[in-house]
């Protein structure tokens, strides 16, 4: 990289019986340890509602135009580190915090049906895989919140953005262990986005090894 850049990492707010969301922990975790000397690291917690993560990210692309934007997600049930390929616009029937769903159920109408990341999301999971760590990769995030939000910003910033669905139980679960293996996931990314060449594995259109079906 030259110079500092933007890196964003959003969490979620309290729902259901996570009256504190452990992705929005893991994303306190990672402003603590950072992301290197050259990038600035901003933090934002997202509203488990439609309407509020519409507008939540639409504004950190707008106003803090960053070079990358992580999500961070619960998946319930999940023991391993879930990367999430793809966004997707439209299905999204279950309602948020606030009793809400979108009457036309899609994130943005008019809209690809679909969005991946720039990042090939499988070749950073099979880095990890074959170090022995409990991350997977998959093309269904599950048309909830974590799926919504991921859209909007595969949308407006252009593929430039990452859902990792972090575990609720297992070892990975502990904090001590999923910051650092998270920073670890974020850097291979960053990585790749500098010199796509990072990876040699372009097949995204193989199937995934998870689909995620209780997740936000």
């Amino acid at each position: 990289m030259s110079g500092r850049e933007t890196v964003v990492v959003t969490g979620f707010g309290p729902f259901r019986q996570f009256l504190v969301n452990p992705s929005w922990k893991a994303a306190q975790g990672l402003k603590l340890i950072g992301l290197g000397e050259q990038v600035d690291v901003y933090i934002k917690e997202v509203v488990v509602s439609y309407i509020r993560a519409q507008q939540i990210i639409a504004e950190i692309w707008q106003t803090l135009k960053p070079k990358f934007a992580v999500h961070l997600g619960i998946s319930r049930g999940s023991r391993v580190v879930i990367l999430e390929q793809t966004g997707n616009n439209s299905g999204y029937r279950d309602r948020d915090v606030c009793g809400f769903c979108p009457e036309s159920h899609c994130c943005m109408e008019g809209g690809p049906e679909k969005l991946d990341s720039v990042v090939n999301m499988r070749a950073v999971s099979k880095h990890f895989k074959q170090a022995g760590m409990d991350v997977i990769y998959s093309r269904d995030a599950g048309r909830y919140l974590c799926d919504f939000a991921y859209y909007c910003s595969l949308y407006h910033g252009q593929g430039r953005a990452a859902l990792i669905h972090v575990p609720s139980s297992g070892s990975l679960a502990s904090a001590d262990r999923l910051v650092p293996l998270l920073q670890s996931i974020i850097h291979n990314m960053l990585d790749q986005l500098k010199d796509p060449s990072h990876t040699d594995d372009d097949s995204l259109s193989l199937r995934p090894t998870v689909t995620v079906r209780q997740s936000f």
